[in-house]
């Protein structure tokens, strides 16, 4: 008999194709020398994954579920992942050891999709009102996910009406050399604004002449025309 580890991965493959494998492997830059050039892609959507595991989430050990996480199919990972933000949300006795779990496995977590699915939900709401130490540290990484797995992680702390950490981390950001880094930064600053047009305008005027373009573009995205240009064309 499968385990049941090998059951789920088992039933992600039958909904694979050649068709969506192909498709994946061009949307995710599997190219060499690109981000995802070692991922293994099979094509999965989201929601075929999140038909998969409703059966297995709540009744896979958090062991079995570290087991799919080191699989080397990004859709075998993504879906140890949704179980695990499932299993944070609703098993507060878990919350600690599913936090260890995800810090003992970034190597793993090495796709900007897989982050941005899980970081804040686990990461952010674990260290939110905690020391930042743990985030601060990831942040100062060399290991770009890791850097995305900081920054992605104070989405949390931004819907709780927190801005300091993820704007400390854009700050320490601005000359980075990656653009999944650029682009993860301006989406926070975005939400910032979202909750608080101040503040990011504020920290924007301040920074903009020296942000990355993407992540200024991705900032502003909420701005009116007139205010965009006026950003982009460096006349605040």
């Amino acid at each position: 008999m499968k385990s049941a580890e090998k059951q789920l991965i088992s039933m992600l493959k039958s909904f694979s194709t050649p068709e969506k494998i192909e498709k994946a492997k061009r949307y995710f830059k599997t190219g060499k020398g690109d981000y995802a050039e070692h991922d293994i892609f099979w094509g999965i959507t989201t929601p075929e994954i999140r038909y998969v595991i409703r059966d297995f989430t709540f009744t896979l050990s958090l062991t079995q579920i570290e087991t799919i996480l080191n699989s080397p199919i990004h859709e075998a990972r993504m879906a140890a992942l949704f179980m695990l933000v499932a299993r944070y949300q609703k098993r507060d006795e878990e919350r600690e050891d599913i936090a260890k779990l995800y810090l003992n496995n970034t190597k793993n977590i090495n796709n900007w999709d897989l982050v941005d699915i899980s970081a804040a939900k686990i990461l952010g709401a674990h260290f939110f009102n905690r020391d930042d130490t743990t985030l601060l540290r990831l942040s100062q990484s060399p290991d770009l996910w890791e850097q995305r797995i900081a920054i992605v992680s104070t989405h949390h702390h931004i819907l709780n009406d927190s801005f300091d950490l993820t704007l400390k981390l854009c700050q320490s950001f601005l000359n980075h050399p990656h653009d999944l880094i650029h682009k993860a930064c301006g989406w926070m600053l975005r939400e910032i604004g979202k909750r608080s047009p101040k503040v990011l305008v504020n920290w924007l005027n301040i920074h903009y002449q020296e942000m990355p373009r993407t992540m200024l573009r991705y900032s502003i995205e909420r701005f009116d025309e007139n205010m965009r240009q006026a950003y982009l064309k460096g006349k605040i």
